[in-house]
């Protein structure tokens, strides 16, 4: 079956990388646990995840491939939907984890969906384009730290496992992708209002070049403190917390 470009779909063929990411996926995501994988495709993943895991969902929007995936799949572990526009708790009512060779044109959307549904989700292991990945897992101070990075690890610990170059791949991508793995953090409720944390990151990155007494100056009356005259691209979750945590108490003063 010839991948679709307008779905994204480059698939895995690979076996020594295949092996790797469901052995993976194996260590990382405990047994006794949900897995809902995204973007099956062929199922190159998914035969081995269904026999390895208690219970097991695979979320795939191609009808195609749906077809190909029932003649070894029970198809009551088929969901055929956007996961995107999924309610999480129609497939678990409580935690899982989330896996998959995800789609690279929604990629970020499924990051920024795992984050809303984090109580639900404790692990996740997937690819992503290297850009992307590099993105969620950057830290303070890189070039590439961001709303993503901000954003995924407020409530996670975000870590490269390895990258996979075009030729693992049918067709070859144009780009290299990689795998991360994000485990949910102990305490994943910020000691601040969590909206205003993610307008402050939104608005400091409008002008990510420009210090924060410029860009969030509609936030901050007093912008006299040091970290202030910092790019937000050198700030971690924590400074930002600490911004947002000024912020509320100057409100409450009004």
């Amino acid at each position: 079956m010839k991948a679709k470009k307008h779905l994204g779909q480059h698939f895995l063929v690979n076996q020594a990388v295949i092996e790797k990411i469901i052995d993976l996926i194996k260590e990382v995501c405990p047994q006794d646990k949900p897995v809902l994988e995204v973007g099956p495709g062929q199922g190159v993943l998914t035969y081995h995840l269904d026999d390895h895991f208690d219970k097991f969902t695979a979320v795939e929007f191609d009808r195609d491939m749906i077809r190909v995936l029932i003649q070894k799949l029970d198809p009551k572990k088929l969901v055929n939907e956007d996961f995107l526009g999924l309610d999480l708790k129609s497939v678990y009512d409580g935690e899982f984890a989330l896996v998959g060779n995800f789609p690279y044109n929604i990629s970020s959307q499924i990051i920024f969906k795992m984050i809303a549904n984090r109580h639900q989700i404790p692990v996740m292991v997937g690819m992503f384009q290297k850009e992307v990945a590099e993105r969620i897992c950057s830290t303070p101070g890189g070039k590439k730290n961001g709303i993503l990075s901000l954003n995924a690890q407020a409530y996670y610990t975000a870590e490269k496992a390895f990258d996979i170059g075009p030729d693992a791949f049918d067709p070859p991508p144009r780009v290299e992708s990689s795998i991360i793995v994000l485990k949910r953090k102990e305490n994943f409720k910020l000691p601040c209002d969590e909206v205003l944390y993610k307008k402050v990151i939104k608005m400091a990155f409008l002008h990510r070049r420009k210090m924060l007494r410029n860009t969030i100056k509609t936030f901050v009356e007093d912008t006299s403190d040091p970290i202030f005259q910092m790019r937000p691209e050198q700030l971690s979750v924590e400074q930002f917390v600490n911004i947002v945590t000024l912020i509320e108490e100057q409100n409450k003063k009004k």
